[in-house]
């Protein structure tokens, strides 16, 4: 039912469609980078070279190509994207639902923490210890997930604490059912929509933080980041080259940011009667 509704919503759903279009473009560039781009990593004498025939967007620097690394940048935002999705959505779902299911002393500690934690201004952190340690992308993947995954646990708690009283759960307990098995064949499918639309925004807020750590310096440099080429260019404003090396990065991110955007838009109105007729 869920998914014949998306499929009726979207297609009289502009952004919804927008949105989906421009999700699967990335992940078509991503796929087929390897074959459609140079090597991002490779130098030459041909530096600040303007557009041409042999490179798109001009060189930077070094002789290496922009538009090959603005293609393989693509594959490392949606990486952290889908990484930091996953992993929040994993800590928020365990965390909320057994602090709603298991209540008592487990649930007042669990919420306790979750406050302190939320009192915390998570990006200030994020920034200084990705300052100490410039994490490769899969240390900050594990950074992002677990600075970020306590606002979503307490929704999850909410509709857990929500929709455990149901009668087809309620059922399931008098035959006999174990807790598990309520999570993962009655609880997890309830929670469904709500976890789609969380995975979705907090996968386009780890593009953005991702982006911004990179742009101010504080990434791996070893990394291929849209984020990193803007940061790099912009030592060089002297130049004209911010026409072709700083613009598209910028873009590229803009449009991911723009598309997840559209697409949680477009759930959040299917998955949420009250915001169809909005």
């Amino acid at each position: 039912m869920i998914f014949e509704d998306l499929g009726k919503q979207l297609k009289k759903d502009t952004f919804g469609q927008f949105g989906i279009g421009l999700t699967i473009l990335f992940v078509i560039v991503a796929t087929l980078c390897p074959f459609i781009a140079q090597d991002p990593d490779a130098h030459s004498i041909l530096t600040f070279q303007p557009p041409s025939s042999n490179h798109w967007l001009g060189t930077n620097d070094v002789g290496q190509d922009v538009w090959s690394r603005v293609l393989w940048g693509v594959r490392t935002s949606l990486l952290i994207a889908l990484g930091v999705g996953l992993l929040t959505t994993a800590f928020s779902t365990t965390i909320g639902v057994t602090a709603a299911l298991v209540g008592g002393a487990y649930e007042i500690v669990v919420m306790r923490i979750i406050d302190a934690l939320l009192a915390i201004p998570t990006v200030v952190v994020l920034i200084v210890i990705s300052a100490f340690i410039k994490p490769d992308i899969f240390m900050l993947i594990v950074l992002i997930s677990s600075l970020h995954w306590q606002g979503g646990a307490r929704i999850l708690r909410s509709q857990t604490l929500a929709v455990k009283n149901q009668l087809h759960i309620l059922a399931a307990k008098t035959f006999g059912a174990g807790r598990l098995h309520i999570i993962l064949r009655h609880i997890l499918p309830e929670l469904g929509p709500i976890l789609v639309v969380s995975f979705i925004y907090t996968a386009r807020m780890a593009v953005f933080i991702e982006a911004g750590l990179a742009f101010i310096g504080i990434s791996d440099p070893s990394t291929i980041s849209w984020g990193r080429m803007m940061y790099h260019s912009a030592k060089f404003y002297y130049l004209p080259v911010w026409k072709w090396w700083l613009l598209p990065p910028g873009f590229a991110l803009s449009l991911l940011i723009v598309g997840f955007t559209f697409l949680g838009y477009s759930l959040e109105r299917v998955f949420e009667p009250r915001l169809k007729d909005a």
